[in-house]
Parts: structure tokens; C-alpha cells; sequence
């Protein structure tokens, strides 16, 4: 299975977080799971960190992805376009961004964001 981490599972798998769903915690966990994130995710969380909406308690994001073995997932122009053009179903251009990578890598895309599934692309969640 492959799967694209949304930003909020990653800093909650990283935090052993109690919010984590036990589904996604399971799939990742999983050795033949191949897992994603996102360079828009590494992003996102910079901005709130800058921004002081966000506490990483010291964690590099970069760092944990190969402590964790997660591969890194670049923001092509394909995904850039599809992202654009998306109905307004979710304002947040990073969510979007997710979606579009998800369909065009065809991953399984893991958020606990119920919206996301407005735009037909294959969810696991809670």
C-alpha cells in the first residue's frame, strides 16, 4: 500500500499523539506501507511555527522522515495546476495541494479531514 501522510497525521504520528486514529497508526506502522509526505506539509508547518501557531517541541520535520523511513514528496507542476483548479470544496491551498498529489500518484490519502473526501480521492481516516 501507498500512502500520503496529511499534515496533521505526520506531526501526530511524530507526537504519539492520542488523536492519531488507530487505523492510520496501524497502516503506517505497517512495513509493506510506503509512506509519503509532502513537501506542502513541511511547509505548511514552518509557516504556523514561524507564526507561533504551531510548537514542533524541537523536532526536525526533515530529519524524521528517514528515522521514520517516509520518502519525501515534491510539489511538481502537475501538481501545482491540478491543485488550482479543484472545486472550492476546502479553502486550504496546502489540503489542496495533498489532493492533487494523491490523485495524480494515485495514493491513498491519510487525514483525518472529512472535506478531503469531497473531491473523490481515496481517504483513510477515523
Amino acid at each position: 500500500m501507498r500512502v500520503l501522510l496529511d499534515t496533521h497525521i505526520y506531526l501526530w504520528w511524530l507526537l504519539d499523539s492520542r488523536r492519531m486514529p488507530d487505523s492510520a497508526a496501524e497502516v503506517i506502522a505497517d512495513p509493506s506501507t510506503i509512506v509519503y509526505v509532502s513537501a506542502a506539509s513541511l511547509w505548511e508547518a514552518s509557516i504556523k511555527s514561524a507564526l507561533g501557531r504551531l510548537d514542533l517541541d524541537g523536532i526536525d520535520l526533515i530529519d524524521e522522515l528517514g528515522r521514520n523511513g517516509f520518502d519525501e514528496l515534491g510539489v511538481s507542476a502537475s501538481h501545482g495546476w491540478s491543485a488550482g483548479r479543484l472545486p472550492a470544496h476546502h479553502r486550504d491551498p496546502f489540503d489542496r495541494v495533498l489532493v492533487a498529489q494523491a490523485r495524480h500518484e494515485q495514493l491513498l490519502l491519510v487525514t483525518d479531514d472529512d472535506v478531503l473526501a469531497r473531491y473523490g480521492v481515496p481517504i483513510l481516516g477515523h
